[in-house]
């Protein structure tokens, strides 16, 4: 429940838009890996969510405030993203839209993901990643960013190849003997990650889970970790998704789409997108490995250990590409961390 100062903070909110004062809180909602709080309430006819910062995470206001610079802008740009109406500086809380409770992953599981309505869902979705990754570069301003202004080097190799040697082959798995030339190839992959373009705005959490479905739209949600970086990533970490399991044949249709929203957003060289999205997703399948093994063992979030073995045999067969003989070393890892899951389930 709201605290004396969050609820004089919302009421100078719902004010601030004329809304009446009187609220009922329908619910707490869940908050998959966040440690956000989130609140479902009532204001007349209107349902309106209010985002509460992490108490746990000393950062958490920093990232309540990127949270709605960032929508904010997004939203006057057109993007996809629910409208904030309002933010107070002393508490963190944010009142925004409610967009429901329908995740594009709920019609997956429901429908399957090559029902034709699911797959024009993430087609709308693409498209509009198109849109936000373009059309709103115009403006962003890197202090808005509350953990890295950047996708750059450093982040690679400490947040993405680093956390998945950490937390999933060391913490989660307890491997402690590593090839020799590991490190090297994670140098290779983050040097040739940063040869791509990295002037649009990357999401670096666009996956099923974080898209909503209302009234028929696909809306953008979880942006507060946006910031400059590269095209490939994002698409990619919806296409290889483990939430959804997309075959590669709906990988490679979807790709074709995105690639067609973008071209009609800026000029386009294909063949050199498609040459660098294999790093990046490459890179995002390091990081989705990472993240749920931490949230897994160091959370206790057991929701996400269920997509760890699934996302590492998409990580093999990704280094079974031609590319992957670049890689050598990091295939030994994965082909050890497949055999360890299926023995500590």
């Amino acid at each position: 429940m709201f605290t004396d100062q969050q609820k004089q903070a919302l009421g100078r909110l719902l004010a601030a838009q004329g809304l009446p004062l009187e609220i009922q809180v329908a619910d707490r909602m869940a908050g998959d890996g966040s440690d956000r709080q989130f609140y479902r309430f009532a204001v007349g006819d209107l349902s309106l969510l209010a985002v509460l910062p992490s108490v746990a995470q000393p950062l958490g206001m920093a990232e309540a405030r990127a949270a709605y610079a960032i929508g904010r802008h997004f939203f006057t740009h057109g993007a996809a993203v629910p409208r904030i109406y309002g933010f107070a500086e002393d508490c963190g809380l944010i009142l925004c839209e409610d967009l429901g409770d329908t995740k594009l992953h709920d019609l997956v599981l429901q429908h399957g993901s090559e029902a034709p309505e699911v797959d024009a869902y993430y087609r709308q979705a693409l498209a509009a990643l198109a849109h936000l990754q373009t059309e709103t570069c115009q403006g962003f301003q890197s202090d808005w960013c509350w953990d890295t202004p950047r996708y750059d080097r450093s982040l690679m190799l400490a947040r993405e190849s680093g956390y998945f040697q950490q937390a999933l082959c060391e913490d989660f798995l307890g491997m402690t003997v590593f090839p020799q030339g590991l490190d090297q190839e994670f140098v290779f992959l983050a040097e040739r990650a940063m040869q791509e373009p990295a002037d649009f705005i990357l999401h670096r959490d666009f996956q099923s889970r974080n898209l909503m479905v209302y009234e028929g739209k696909i809306r953008i949600i979880d942006f507060q970790g946006a910031r400059f970086g590269p095209l490939g990533y994002d698409p990619a970490s919806l296409l290889l998704d483990p939430y959804a399991g997309l075959s590669f044949n709906q990988q490679q249709a979807l790709l074709g789409c995105y690639l067609d929203a973008l071209a009609s957003h800026i000029p386009l060289d294909r063949g050199r997108f498609i040459e660098g999205y294999y790093y990046m997703a490459l890179q995002r399948n390091l990081q989705i490995l990472g993240a749920f093994a931490f949230l897994s063992k160091n959370r206790g979030k057991h929701f996400f250990r269920q997509f760890i073995k699934p996302a590492a045999r998409t990580l093999h067969e990704h280094l079974a590409a031609p590319q992957g003989r670049d890689f050598p070393c990091l295939r030994v890892v994965v082909e050890q961390a497949i055999n360890l899951e299926a023995v500590t389930k």
